[in-house]
């Protein structure tokens, strides 16, 4: 795998399903070639999910947490029949509902 700087990236990569770019922030950033093979869905399926904004993109670029969420969003649809707007509404509520949670954790630690 060879890491680049993202000012580097450019719209017409896709020589290689692993290649993968390093923000200017650190993270690694993975193309979205490399999210459907990892995920075992096509290509067409993770731009769909951009498009429609169920996973948010970095230019041609995913975060991990990206595919991550594709992953659950399979798992959702398969294991629990779920249609495409279902699980995405499921995850994210599951995040939100982690996020409440983890600032009435902070409130409760103030607390006397």
């Amino acid at each position: 795998m060879t890491d680049q700087p993202l000012s580097n990236l450019s719209t017409s990569m896709s020589s290689s399903l692993s290649q993968k770019v390093v923000s200017l922030e650190g993270d690694q950033l993975y193309t979205l070639e490399y999210a459907a093979s990892i995920t075992e869905t096509s290509i067409t399926v993770v731009q769909v999910y951009v498009e429609l904004g169920i996973i948010e993109a970095i230019g041609v670029m995913l975060h991990s947490r990206q595919i991550a969420r594709i992953a659950q969003i399979q798992r959702l649809r398969q294991d629990l029949g779920l249609n495409l707007v279902g699980a995405a509404i499921v995850l994210d509520m599951a995040t939100e509902i982690a996020q409440l949670r983890a600032m009435v954790n902070c409130h409760r630690s103030h607390l006397p």
